[in-house]
């Protein structure tokens, strides 16, 4: 069993314990329901509320398969499915087969509004990950936990760290998203009251205070336990945060981006081998290049909402599911012809990371409901290294982590952030780590290496489709390029038009849903809508 699953399946019983407490019937001793209190005065459950909060990336509810979900609505889906929905649909990397019966199409057509039901249930997904990590650093400060032993308190201000790196991940997030969302920290009231809102270099300013301040504090990549964060993923994520300064705050920050992403070369992470194996049931085994990863196992942290539905949604067509460890395939996502023309040769058998299945399946989209308009996509399977299926075949829920930030990432970040200026790099290791990248996807060949003047920011761009695509960046590297929005570049049923179409520029940021400045006067709304 992956050894996080050892904090995730205590998540349930710390809800259970921070929520009520439940009987199966009338024929039960009186109960007296827990509060934050009863459940905050024994140090063993500091890490049951810890492993709830890393929960929160993972499922959607306390019960298997998201069941007794947390939210309500479309936010009853797990984070990480709602999180690709918003990164990938509306890009050339993405296309939706359900659209129209999962509300869907407003997002793959870049038609959304401030009623949308995908981008709300993103933003209070956020916003309930940042209040349980508000609720646990509220009932961890000194003063709070000094009444346990010096080895429990070290632990839980060791947990605290893991916490404030997670809640750095979610508002970094809403930084991107939303850019002004309503802001709330360990040290608000409890109980109800309308958030103040919070401009958007201001969040930036924050995210970047407080992972300067856990990446200080938490351990190395080698002393960190497995599946928690490490000083590593502090650093990756603030590199990525550096890279897009310049469209959050109009500041650009690439050489502290590339100081960043030294900082995270420098804990040894090395390329896996294999490109295949990142994406597979046994991933978990990639520390040498995965920093952090959303964890999933088919048997005691299960969703239909995260990589299961990178797993199943993508068999289309012809695919035969069994060949990507699971019984059946939902026919829903497939992708765009422009996206198809990163990669010279579709079939893999020169740049390995071209994963298409094409037997069956026309290339042109010429109908978005239609399963079989569009290549497929074999990046994610619930196959182990051996070849065989995950733990839970039987009931369809994969074993496969979701890799959030990795090496081959942090490579192509520091090259880029070389070209765009920044300091503290050189353009020969810049070259170099790219072609490292190359190598690994051309099978430990150099055929695929290219020279120094072929590497440019448009090249940057098209490798970190082939290296990164399905990994929830398309749509934040397309709107730093200027690509996104405008017709400087269209694909397929960009603005819901065959042909593509240009797109307003206040779909760079997703609205503040309006239910919610309804219910705050606080609330501003994003430019334009």
């Amino acid at each position: 069993m992956k050894k996080i699953n050892q904090l995730y399946t205590g998540f349930a019983l710390a809800m259970m314990l921070l929520m009520s407490s439940c009987v199966k019937d009338l024929d039960q001793q009186p109960y007296v329901q827990e509060t934050s209190a009863s459940v905050y005065a024994k140090a063993e459950n500091y890490k049951r509320v810890m492993a709830k909060v890393y929960a929160s990336l993972a499922v959607g509810g306390q019960e298997k398969g998201d069941g007794n979900a947390d939210l309500s609505g479309r936010a009853a889906n797990a984070y990480l499915r709602i999180y690709f929905n918003l990164q990938e649909l509306p890009t050339d990397e993405a296309v939706y087969t359900w659209g129209g019966g999962d509300a869907l199409n407003p997002l793959q057509f870049i038609t959304w509004n401030t009623t949308d039901e995908w981008s709300a249930a993103m933003y209070y997904r956020i916003l309930y990950t940042v209040g349980l990590c508000n609720e646990f650093l509220r009932n961890a400060t000194d003063e709070k936990i000094s009444k346990f032993t010096p080895a429990e308190v070290a632990e839980i201000q060791a947990q605290r760290n893991d916490v404030r790196f997670i809640r750095a991940v979610a508002w970094s997030h809403a930084l991107d998203l939303f850019g002004i969302p309503p802001f709330v920290t360990e040290t608000d009231p409890v109980g109800a009251f309308f958030p103040r809102q919070i401009k958007r270099p201001d969040l930036f300013s924050y995210v970047e205070s407080e992972l300067k301040e856990v990446a200080a504090a938490l351990p190395s990549r080698t002393q960190a336990e497995a599946g928690r964060a490490s000083k590593g993923a502090a650093f990756a994520l603030l590199a990525k945060l550096y890279l897009n300064a310049e469209v959050y705050t109009g500041t650009g920050k690439y050489s502290e981006c590339v100081a960043a992403a030294n900082e995270v070369i420098a804990q040894g992470y090395t390329l896996e081998d294999t490109y295949s194996k990142l994406f597979n049931a046994d991933n978990d085994k990639r520390t040498n290049e995965i920093i952090f990863a959303i964890q999933q196992d088919g048997m005691n942290t299960t969703s239909w909402g995260g990589t299961t539905y990178l797993v199943c949604g993508p068999i289309v067509g012809s695919m035969n599911a069994t060949e990507r460890g699971v019984q059946s395939g939902w026919s829903s996502i497939r992708t765009t012809p422009q996206f198809v023309s990163l990669f010279t040769d579709v079939t893999g058998t020169t740049d390995r990371r071209a994963r298409f299945h094409t037997d069956g399946q026309s290339l042109d989209i010429n109908d978005v409901t239609l399963q079989t308009d569009g290549y497929g996509l074999t990046k994610f399977t619930n196959k182990t290294d051996a070849g065989g299926n995950g733990s839970n075949y039987a009931e369809g829920l994969v074993d496969t982590d979701f890799p959030m930030l990795r090496l081959a990432d942090v490579y192509l970040m520091y090259a880029e952030a070389v070209l765009r200026g920044g300091t503290g790099g050189t353009a020969t290791e810049a070259l170099g780590y790219v072609n490292q990248i190359r190598t690994r996807a051309y099978a430990g060949s150099n055929a695929g290496n290219i020279s120094q003047g072929d590497l440019n920011l448009n090249f940057i761009l098209a490798e970190r489709g082939r290296e990164l695509f399905w990994e929830c960046t398309r749509r934040t590297d397309l709107i730093r390029f200027g690509r996104f929005t405008g017709n400087t570049y269209l694909w397929q049923w960009k603005g819901g038009v065959k042909a593509g179409t240009t797109v307003n520029p206040r779909y760079n940021v997703f609205p503040i849903p309006a239910a919610d400045r309804a219910a705050n006067p606080n609330l501003e709304q994003n430019k334009d809508y």
